[in-house]
């Protein structure tokens, strides 16, 4: 997606390369005049890892020792690669995959020949000994790791780049002594001398040059720190002392060496540290800061190299508009969201780009942008470093020498490359402006600017700047302990956002109930400085979060207990687009590869991803449902197919992990009965479900049962991120005297009155909704065709209304009114009148009228009873106008959790609707409750 033509298009802007372009450098002019020979040890084409070690047992039986060895090989590799890309155009990926071989190759030499000399003067280092080891076993060997960051670890070195290396080793022990039991030193002190050898055999200048040059300024504590650290100590770091640019350096970290280990993946434990450090488990906005400050640092210091040396401005790393603010851009989408979303981890610059599409959170054009111009600078680095194999990345200042440079890459001329060259290092610089500066956006001039100094240095001095209202509701903060405990930074943007909430509510633009609740919801989450940081850096999903707090109460509520949702509110089109169910599946097992691909899939980690996931979608529709962009309707729509959804992903996963499965797909199915049946859900609902299955298997019970006990579990435990829906499975067979998973044929002779133990008339009517959510796509048409038996099945109708008056009775009884009120879902003439009137119609009349079989809702069921004549012209229609009328009160009672028995004059249109529609279906059985 993000390679590209790298200059606009136009015969007048290209020519065809030189012929032996390559040999205008003046570094490939010198490995061709002192090695002429040793050119013909590489094998023709791309120099791979396998030819690389083929040329270099060439070479050490020239007689090279390994360090001189690795040096000549380093040469031939890089007139290779100058060749190839300047002449042949080899793919930058080609180009940066062989520097990161060699530099691989290298350390694993270097560091099997390191431990050799010192496992001969000191005895190899071991880990201490455990209480369980048997005594005759040999102690284990303590191992060290060389860890790659930067393009190393991302598999991007240039071919004149320094490598960052840190150096771990897993366990504080001591040697075992040499072979006369001598020199016995700490696994520390044995470590920090290897990392002394690899450095001669890699870094020092000899006649034949230098391998690398080294770099471990990224170590803990820097240059200060010691060259090697255990396990233990890098986990106190991390804990004590890690920064936030740490963050971004050990984002593309990647153990590089031994070899051993890597394809044995003992580094796992590394791996288990490094990981939570850099991407945290919320959506993490307090890199803003630091990464301005970084960046802030770097164009500092070009700028002073650059004083009096205007040259030094063009600088395609580390200048405006350089690589390092296209990987800085990358880099800070992926630490602040890859947390969440483990489908964004990745070290490779360009690969990132594109998962950042994938995940919505940049455009395609603008990620396609950002690649091309990230190949045209990484290209132009190269040339540079081919001309004298300096690591610089300033353009040069002989003029052959920049024609060289805009020819080897298509260029007419000097003038035409520079052109371009300037337009994509514009771009490059405006997007990460952009990106770094979005909370800086001017708000009426109140002092809300995002990044401007607050007007004062303390809580009670902003009182003053403040509306009365929420003046009396923020000084109840100036003797708070959660106020005073936070740190200064966090202090201030405190009260950076409550000028800007002061000035937006003295604007008109949000209402001071949308201020009070605001102030209600980010005290509990004052020490969790990110969501302090998220509002700062987005005004947008600031205003967009007061206007969801003034609009209802169970938002509010919501957003307190989910906090971390809020960033949805960041994008437009959040209020363009419905929950769709295939991506969402999608999207959950893309996360859920990714997290296996770290080895973060346990069940703890699946368990949160699903809550993640899950209360993000009933955010997105919460917010659309406040926005008036969706209907009542459509909110029932949207929240049942997620409840599907989650149950087709949380059935699956945990069916892959039961130990007792004994087939690669159950036959087992769930049906979804009430509100998730009739697809009506609402915020908060609980499911009502009932599990069957139909396997010939003798231990079909037991598996299916472990099954429905951990699909249950996953379900309704409640971890660090939440829960996800309380279960009902009252309705199954015999109900909570009945086994949890029934066979297919129990249901069926159970729903069908065959033998002795059959359905109730209420379990008929909860049939009426049902429908198979998950299954094998013969068992939910078994099913279908069960539910279609039932619904046609011939019935008394005297009986039948009698017993459905009946239990109309005892449910009302079951929920009494207060006096004077009217319950909209219990009273007579509520909703729970509509839906018996329709299950008696389904169950009466479904026979003659197969149309009332559909399970299509209770409107659509009265207009179809209506065209069947079961009711008088425009009472169907009056009564469907009715119950959504009252749905639609009782779901803005339940968003401001306000009481849903209200003044019966309200709504008096309405419940003489479903009255008179109950007196025309049940007549005198009904009479009673139509007085009521």
């Amino acid at each position: 997606m993000v390679s590209a033509s790298l200059a606009p298009a136009g015969p007048d802007r290209f020519v065809s390369k030189p012929l032996e372009a390559a040999a205008h450098s003046r570094f490939v002019q010198r490995i061709r005049r002192r090695y002429p020979a040793e050119l013909a040890l590489l094998p023709p084409g791309p120099p791979s890892a396998a030819l690389m070690r083929q040329t270099l047992a060439a070479l050490q039986q020239m007689g090279l020792d390994a360090a001189a060895a690795l040096r000549v090989l380093r040469h031939l590799v890089l007139e290779r690669l100058a060749v190839l890309d300047v002449e042949h155009e080899a793919p930058l990926a080609e180009v940066t995959g062989a520097m990161t071989d060699l530099a691989e190759l290298a350390l694993n030499t270097a560091l099997q020949q390191a431990l050799l000399e010192l496992d001969e003067q000191h005895g190899a280092p071991t880990c201490p000994a455990r209480s369980d080891a048997s005594a005759a076993a040999p102690p284990c060997r303590a191992q060290l790791w060389i860890v790659g960051m930067g393009k190393l670890g991302a598999r991007e070195l240039n071919v004149s780049s320094d490598i960052d290396l840190i150096y771990i080793y897993d366990q504080d022990g001591e040697t075992l002594g040499n072979a006369l039991g001598r020199g016995r030193i700490s696994n520390h002190e044995y470590f920090a001398k290897a990392v002394k050898r690899i450095f001669g055999l890699i870094g020092d200048s000899t006649e034949h040059g230098q391998v690398f040059r080294v770099d471990l300024a990224l170590r803990p504590n820097g240059n200060s720190g010691p060259p090697a650290l255990s396990l233990d100590a890098l986990e106190e770091y991390f804990l004590v002392q890690g920064r936030e640019w740490e963050r971004f350096a050990w984002l593309k970290s990647r153990v590089v060496a031994p070899q051993q280990a890597i394809e044995a993946d003992t580094p796992h434990a590394l791996r288990a540290l490094v990981q939570p450090f850099v991407f945290r488990r919320y959506l993490d906005y307090n890199v803003f800061e630091a990464l301005r400050s970084l960046h802030q640092q770097i164009r500092n210091h070009a700028a002073k190299r650059a004083a009096g040396h205007p040259g030094r401005l063009h600088d395609v790393k580390l200048s405006r508009g350089g690589i390092r603010e296209i990987e800085f851009t990358v880099q800070l989408l992926q630490v602040v969201r890859a947390g969440q979303f483990p489908e964004l981890r990745t070290r490779a610059t360009l690969e990132a780009l594109t998962r950042l599409v994938r995940a919505g959170l940049m455009t395609e054009a603008k990620a396609t942008a950002l690649g091309q111009a990230y190949e045209l600078l990484r290209k132009v680095e190269h040339r540079i470093q081919y001309l004298d194999d300096q690591q610089t990345h300033l353009l040069p200042t002989r003029d052959d020498d920049l024609l060289w440079i805009a020819q080897t890459l298509g260029f007419a001329d000097t003038a035409g490359f520079l052109c371009v060259l300037d337009a994509q290092r514009e771009l490059v610089a405006q997007e990460f402006d952009t990106l770094l500066g979005a909370g800086a956006l001017p708000c009426n001039g109140k002092g809300c600017n995002g990044h401007a100094p607050a007007s004062a240095d303390d809580l009670q001095a902003v009182l003053g700047q403040l509306p009365p209202g929420l003046a009396l509701r923020v000084a109840q903060w100036t003797e708070s302990p959660r106020v005073q405990g936070l740190r200064e930074g966090a202090r201030q943007r405190l009260l950076r956002l409550l000028q800007r909430t002061g000035a937006w509510l003295e604007a008109g633009r949000v209402s001071e109930s949308a201020a009070l609740r605001l102030c209600d919801w980010m005290e509990p989450l004052l020490r969790r400085e990110s969501y302090l940081a998220l509002l700062q850096e987005r005004p947008a999903v600031h205003e967009r979060l007061l206007r969801m707090l003034g609009a209802a109460q169970w938002p509010a509520r919501y957003l307190l207990r989910h906090p971390g949702v809020i960033d949805d509110l960041a994008g437009q089109q959040l209020y363009q687009e419905r929950f769709e169910a295939p991506q969402f599946e999608a999207d959950l097992e893309a996360r859920r590869q990714a997290l296996a691909a770290s080895g973060e899939d346990d069940e703890e980690g699946l368990l949160d991803l699903l809550r993640r996931a899950h209360h993000a979608e009933v955010f997105r529709t919460l917010a659309r449902d406040v926005e008036g962009v969706l209907t009542v309707e459509q909110v029932a729509d949207d929240l049942s197919a997620l409840a599907d959804a989650v149950l087709r992903v949380s059935g699956r996963w945990c069916w892959q992990r039961l130990k007792q499965r004994h087939r690669d797909e159950p036959r087992c199915a769930i049906i979804g009965y009430g509100k998730l049946g009739g697809k009506e859900l609402g915020y908060g609902s609980d499911l009502d479900i009932v599990f069957v299955y139909d396997d010939p298997d003798e231990r079909a019970s037991e598996v299916y049962a472990a099954l429905v006990r951990k699909l249950i579990n996953w379900l309704t435990v409640k971890t660090g991120e939440g829960d996800l829906y309380e279960i009902d499975t009252a309705l199954r067979p015999n109900g909570s005297s009945g086994l949890l998973v029934t066979s297919f044929e129990a249901f069926q002779n159970y729903q069908q009155n065959r033998g002795s133990n059959t359905a109730w008339t209420w379990e008929h009517q909860a049939i009426t909704r049902a429908r198979c959510v998950l299954g094998p796509p013969d068992l939910v048409q078994r099913f279908e065709a069960v539910r279609q038996a039932v619904l046609t099945a011939p019935r008394e109708r005297t009986a039948l209304a009698a017993e459905i008056c009946a239990m109309r009775e005892r449910l009302r009884q079951a929920h009494p009114v207060r006096a004077g009120r009217f319950d909209i879902k219990h009273s007579p003439g509520g909703m729970v009148d509509v839906e018996f009137v329709v299950q008696h119609l389904v169950l009466a009349h479904a026979a003659a009228h197969p149309a009332l079989c559909h399970n299509s809702g209770n409107i659509a069921l009265l207009h179809a009873a209506e065209q069947a004549a079961l009711l008088p012209p425009g009472m169907g229609q009056a009564a469907a106008h009715a119950y959504r009328a009252l749905r639609q009160r009782q779901h803005r009672a339940r968003l401001d959790e306000a009481s849903t028995q209200i003044d019966p004059a309200l709504v008096a249109e309405h419940s003489a609707a479903v009255r008179a529609l109950w007196a025309q279906v049940f007549g005198a059985c009904g009479g009673g409750q139509a007085a009521a």
